[in-house]
């Protein structure tokens, strides 16, 4: 069995992947007269190939708990996929397992595997095409914002994974 580890979820360990949706250190400023503050720009959506539309969708994860074993990797190798969690004031939680778009089969993608543990309004994007495990709420039903493609073509490629992986805490 690999134990694999969680890392800190931060700008520069999560951009091999995709970007961190946080409102530390982003670019904002005040709008509507200043009363609201507009955090701008915090991620792109890349959508459109093979005509393709951006798409915005709800999605209600099951709780689970750590440890978790991996079962399962996709990719979506049309448009990149971006989550944002609705409950951050409930102390939500999600884990998110990651490997570059780059790997080809199961061994690749198991050797290069990262996992992250995202808090609170921490978003995230996955980059077009990088692996990652489907939505992972961790201890509650978490909801989410989930901007994605909709369009022709195939978007979803799976693998199981056979080897015995771990995330803990």
């Amino acid at each position: 069995m690999i134990n694999l580890p969680v890392l800190p979820l931060t700008k520069s360990n999560f951009l091999p992947f995709g970007d961190l949706l946080t409102l530390e250190q982003a670019n904002h400023f005040p709008i509507n007269s200043g009363s609201t503050e507009r955090y701008h720009a915090l991620s792109q959506i890349d959508v459109s190939d093979a005509g393709g539309n951006g798409i915005i969708s709800l999605f209600r994860g099951q709780a689970f708990q750590l440890p978790f074993q991996l079962r399962v990797m996709e990719r979506h190798p049309l448009g990149s996929q971006t989550f944002i969690p609705l409950n951050p004031s409930t102390g939500q939680s999600y884990l998110i397992i990651v490997a570059p778009a780059s790997c080809a089969n199961e061994a690749k993608i198991t050797a290069q595997l990262c996992a992250f543990i995202a808090h609170g309004f921490e978003g995230i994007t996955y980059a077009k095409g990088v692996w990652h495990h489907p939505l992972i709420s961790l201890h509650t039903t978490g909801d989410f914002i989930v901007i994605d493609r909709l369009g022709a073509g195939n978007n979803c490629d799976e693998i199981t994974i056979t080897s015995t992986i771990q995330i803990s805490e």
